[in-house]
């Protein structure tokens, strides 16, 4: 049976995973949704008979889908995956999943209900370099972490309003975050800074942050501190550190050093992409009901996006902030 996939988004991630997907076998991407319908009809050129719309009801009504992609703006999350789940249509969905908690904590909850298969775009997860970093940590002890998120500012307006993306830390660290939840454990208490140092002086509309820093402390102890900056003149790192009792560990989305106390290792990815992997692994599950190989699902991501959102309201509130306190409260 031929997967009909529907595509909710028409930019550059909404034409990756598109592209991803129709050369899977036995799949065709049938439909795309777009803010308008040129921007749709634009996207659906890439895929012949692919029909363009311009409104996601419209398109989930008629497209008789099998699965669906959803790559939008942060802000425009939550009401698009309702609709979606309220069909009971599997989706997968780009990181962030959004930026309010009490816009997406329904779609959890439905989800839930529906027990519908989901996958979320947190693609590091499916390096090699980061599930060669799991194996080798299972003999050791980690004490702590450093994240890191350092580069320039994106160019797109919406990325730079807190109401469009959520900040830096939302919008970009967020895979910093979800690389110390698969690696270290699950995060109980969130305590962040951020600052206003340039970018206010050359983008007056501007309200994101553009540095910061949140400790993050684990249910198991573990004390982990994630850094951003998005003022450099171009992109410096990303990644994450850990410090163990067998040395430390540099984890990037390609590659893995291991320090330990006689020897240094480097690992480098293979060929095998991240993004093709997390694709393989959401059509599999459509197609089969088999989740093994999702390694983020939408319940699981939900807690990623509580330590980020939880890290805006402490930067706010300038006190430490409990996953399940205030962000409960809210919903």
């Amino acid at each position: 049976m031929t997967l009909r996939i529907g595509i909710i988004g028409t930019g550059r991630f909404a034409a990756k995973h598109g592209r991803l997907a129709a050369q899977m076998e036995d799949t065709a991407v049938v439909a795309i949704c777009g803010r308008t319908m040129e921007n749709a009809e634009r996207l659906a050129q890439n895929w012949p008979g692919a029909k363009a719309y311009d409104n996601v009801e419209h398109m989930l009504d008629d497209g008789k889908l099998d699965a669906v992609y959803i790559c939008v703006t942060p802000a425009a999350h939550g009401d698009i995956e309702m609709s979606v789940a309220r069909r009971g249509i599997p989706f997968f969905t780009e990181k962030p999943i959004g930026i309010d908690p009490a816009t997406i904590a329904p779609v959890r909850e439905l989800v839930a209900e529906k027990k519908l298969v989901t996958c979320v775009g947190y693609n590091w997860r499916y390096s090699e370099a980061v599930n060669k970093a799991r194996v080798l940590l299972q003999p050791t002890t980690i004490g702590m972490a450093n994240g890191y998120w350092m580069g320039g500012l994106p160019s797109a307006p919406w990325w730079r309003s807190q109401s469009g993306s959520g900040g830096q830390f939302v919008e970009q660290s967020t895979h910093a975050v979800d690389l110390v939840r698969y690696l270290c454990g699950e995060i109980r208490e969130v305590y962040a800074a951020f600052g206003y140092r340039h970018i206010r002086e050359i983008d007056k509309g501007a309200d994101v942050a553009d540095v910061g820093s949140v400790i993050l402390k684990l249910d198991n102890g573990i004390v982990a501190t994630i850094s951003n900056t998005c003022l450099l003149p171009a992109g410096h790192r990303s990644g994450l550190d850990l410090y163990t009792s067998g040395g430390v560990m540099e984890i990037r989305s390609n590659s893995l050093k291991a320090i330990g106390k006689a020897r240094t290792t480097e690992y480098r990815s293979s060929d095998a992409d991240p993004y093709t992997l997390e694709n393989e692994a959401f059509l599999h599950a459509v197609r089969t009901g088999d989740t093994s190989r999702i390694r983020s699902d939408y319940a699981d991501a939900f807690r990623t996006f509580e330590a980020t959102a939880a890290a805006v309201v402490s930067a706010e509130q300038g006190t430490p902030v409990k996953l399940g306190g205030v962000l409960q409260d809210e919903r």
